[in-house]
């Protein structure tokens, strides 16, 4: 499985411990950045992030900010992608079963490293629900987003 993952500089420690945490799984990680700490853009990451996965380049992508409400909001911007904001295991996993999100969002400032790491591991694990409700709901937003174009 391939995943990209992304930050600002609110999200950078965060983002350098999910990459250790995917790596030490065996996943395949491209990471678009940021490189440091200092002050830096979020949608200049979320777009890349979110256009990795739009192509198939990946299987799903990370995004971490202050609140991983910046990142949802500039990704969600990119055809075909689905950005959630997961901040609790319910959301994690409610994230890939009702709205199959390809990309999932997180706030350093909102929660705790431990918290996000296992809320990826469920996320991870968590099948996309095959109910037609679901799917119905999903498709919909993707007839929106042609009308839209």
């Amino acid at each position: 499985m391939r995943i990209a993952i992304g930050a600002d500089h609110a999200g950078y420690n965060y983002k350098n411990e999910i990459v250790s945490f995917l790596q030490e799984k065996s996943y395949e990680i491209m990471d678009f950045g940021a490189d440091t700490p200092e002050a830096t853009d979020y949608p200049d990451f979320a777009v890349l992030v979110a256009k990795a996965v739009s192509m198939g380049k990946c299987d799903f992508g990370v995004l971490i900010c202050g609140t991983g409400i910046g990142m949802s909001i500039a990704a969600n911007k990119v055809k075909g992608i689905r950005a959630a904001v997961v901040s609790t295991e319910f959301t994690a996993e409610s994230s890939k079963t009702h709205n199959h999100a390809n990309v999932i969002c997180f706030g350093s400032r909102v929660n705790t490293i431990e918290e996000v790491l296992n809320f990826l591991e469920i996320y991870i694990k968590t099948e996309k629900s095959p109910d037609k409700r679901h799917i119905n709901r999903v498709e919909k937003i993707g007839k929106y987003e042609e009308e839209n174009e």
